[in-house]
């Protein structure tokens, strides 16, 4: 099954235009924060300048690159998390993403008005966090009231009760779960239960093409020092700039990119820390029918990942030829790579590397 990444944040933040840089979907945004209360989804390209270089070289007939699901979720308001505004939506969406990309707003536009009224991005994140934390708080008390509702207590796992109550009590101190060390037992205790303080989390900070230039906006040292603490990964792009940027063809497309100071365009950076933020990694298969990258979770060994492409190639898994990209990129061709020893022949237990690319050695 393939893993999602959901688009939160406040209303008119940009999370749709966002959405549709990623996934060229097209999505109606909305100018009012009424907006719309059901979820976009569309698939992300994962930009790769290796698979890019594979295909200048092997000059195949299709190329394809990784993806990842994208899901467009309803701006939230204060109050979700006891079902405000399409509140209810919004978190049962939410626990459908593996990962989530909070869109926070600090670009000034008259034109567009904030669910606030004002521009204050560590209050809007703010908001956000204590609707995620206000539902796992409450799905703690739903299921604490559940296990202790007769006489005689319904638990899943022995260590349940414990685990929840620690749960509860870091909760209470407004930290998210992914701040909470649980032992594996109690990890298992919990297995059954989906908490959206525990997913992995992006903030992109949207600005607008002033705050691109001078690489400031409102409040951005306390945004970065909180971050930081949290663990979260902070990307700064301009949607503005980003729709234009899409909008133009390659060479003018440098020339833009150079003009503003940046070295490859926001939304890439965005759907890169996404696929990394998952735990995936891509290993490379190449030949004149088809280059691709194909997705797998970092610590795969080489016999499973052999079944990401056929499940008759894991069954008769003999050996995984590879190379890793760097290497072969150095050399300039595949011949060269043999000549100058930098081909591997790989058992079953190799575990697969980012940018390997491998020729499976199989036999059904």
């Amino acid at each position: 099954m393939a893993l999602s990444c959901g688009i939160i944040g406040l209303p008119m933040t940009g999370k749709t235009t966002f959405f549709n840089l990623l996934t060229g979907a097209g999505a109606e945004t909305s100018a009012f924060f009424s907006g719309k209360t059901s979820t976009n989804t569309g698939c992300c390209q994962i930009p790769d300048e290796r698979v890019d270089w594979l295909s200048g070289l092997f000059k195949p007939k299709k190329t394809t690159y990784a993806q990842v699901e994208m899901i467009d979720i309803p701006g939230l308001v204060r109050g979700a998390s006891q079902g405000q505004g399409s509140g209810n939506e919004f978190l049962s969406a939410v626990r459908e993403a593996d990962l989530l990309c909070h869109i926070v707003r600090a670009f000034e536009n008259a034109d567009v008005l904030h669910a606030e009224d004002s521009i204050d991005p560590m209050r809007d994140i703010s908001i956000i966090n204590t609707e995620l934390l206000f539902a796992d708080l409450q799905m703690i008390e739903t299921r604490l009231s559940h296990i202790n509702g007769g006489s005689r207590k319904k638990l899943e796992h022995p260590l349940e009760e414990q685990a929840l109550l620690k749960c509860q009590e870091t909760l209470m101190e407004e930290k998210p779960l992914k701040l909470l060390q649980l032992d594996e037992e109690e990890q298992e205790a919990l297995r059954h239960i989906t908490f959206l303080t525990n997913k992995p989390l992006l903030i992109v900070i949207n600005v607008d093409e002033a705050q691109m230039s001078s690489g400031d906006y409102p409040q951005k040292e306390q945004v970065e020092a909180y971050c930081k603490e949290q663990g979260y990964e902070l990307i700064t792009v301009c949607a503005k700039s980003e729709e234009e940027i899409s909008e133009l063809d390659a060479e003018d497309r440098e020339l833009f990119m150079e003009e503003l100071g940046i070295s490859e365009p926001g939304i890439n950076r965005i759907a890169k820390a996404v696929y990394a933020q998952l735990g995936l990694i891509s290993f490379l298969t190449a030949g004149e029918d088809e280059v691709k990258a194909w997705t797998i979770r970092k610590g795969l060994p080489a016999k499973k990942a052999a079944g990401k492409i056929h499940s008759d190639i894991e069954r008769g898994f003999i050996r995984a030829e590879t190379v890793a990209f760097d290497d072969l990129k150095n050399c300039g061709s595949m011949a060269a790579a043999r000549d100058k020893g930098c081909f591997r022949l790989e058992g079953k237990e190799y575990i697969v590397a980012d940018g390997d690319v491998i020729n499976f050695r199989f036999n059904v």
